[in-house]
């Protein structure tokens, strides 16, 4: 935590708190954050000690160096219960669920929560797991359904949840190719997906726009070796 406080920038702070950051926090950069996590490899216990915190740098490092393999279905609800911003919720928690062996089990109770960030969670975990698992792996039945479900339904979820949902299609139409042409469909009929991104330049991409430009590059189902990046 000193090294945190150490390595604290008030304006990486300043641009975090408008994207939904709160106090306590230093406003580590990421790229910090990383050269962290690479010293310390893979640390179970500190990851557990870091989340803890409640501190937003801690709990993002906590992600970075989780050891996936044991990680227990507890952790993870307790991790996901505490991510109050989009870093961690979207991140963070989706990154290691998706590592560990509850990934879709969580990730299909999560996307049922009436909590915000909790069903945001549930779908960027698996956004992730369809970028890390190979098709043979994959439901490709309930992908379809869960496709469906968003073309219903994604413009009346709540506004961190059509975020995800709008990356889950991409993610389908990225890294499976059995449902790419069907997630090019999706994204084409539910087009602009409207996101309150608060005070800051982002926006939200066009999901078939950039499942066109993938397909375009030839690099449909090319998976990730893991989903934290």
């Amino acid at each position: 935590m000193a090294e945190l406080k150490r390595m604290g920038n008030e304006t990486t702070k300043r641009i975090f708190i408008k994207h939904g950051a709160r106090e306590p926090f230093f406003g580590v950069k990421v790229q910090d954050l990383k050269k962290i996590a690479k010293k310390i490899k893979k640390d179970y216990s500190l990851s557990l000690k870091l989340y803890d915190t409640g501190n937003s740098d801690a709990m993002y490092l906590a992600g970075l160096i989780a050891d996936e393999k044991k990680m227990t279905r507890d952790d993870l609800q307790k991790w996901v219960k505490g991510a109050y911003w989009y870093m961690i919720s979207d991140y963070t928690v989706p990154w290691v669920a998706a590592e560990s062996e509850y990934g879709q089990d969580l990730a299909l109770e999560w996307i049922e929560s009436d909590e915000e960030f909790i069903a945001s969670a549930g779908w960027a975990t698996l956004a992730n797991l369809v970028g890390i698992k190979s098709d043979i792996e994959l439901d490709l039945d309930l992908l379809e359904q869960l496709l469906d479900r968003v073309e219903k339904n994604v413009h009346e979820s709540q506004n961190r949840i059509r975020y995800s949902m709008n990356g889950f299609v991409i993610s389908v139409g990225t890294y499976v190719k059995g449902l790419t042409n069907k997630a090019l469909t999706v994204g084409e009929k539910i087009g602009k997906v409207q996101v309150d991104m608060g005070d800051t330049a982002c926006k939200v991409p066009l999901a078939n726009e950039y499942i066109q430009k993938v397909i375009d590059k030839g690099i449909v189902g090319k998976k990730r070796k893991m989903a934290r990046c």
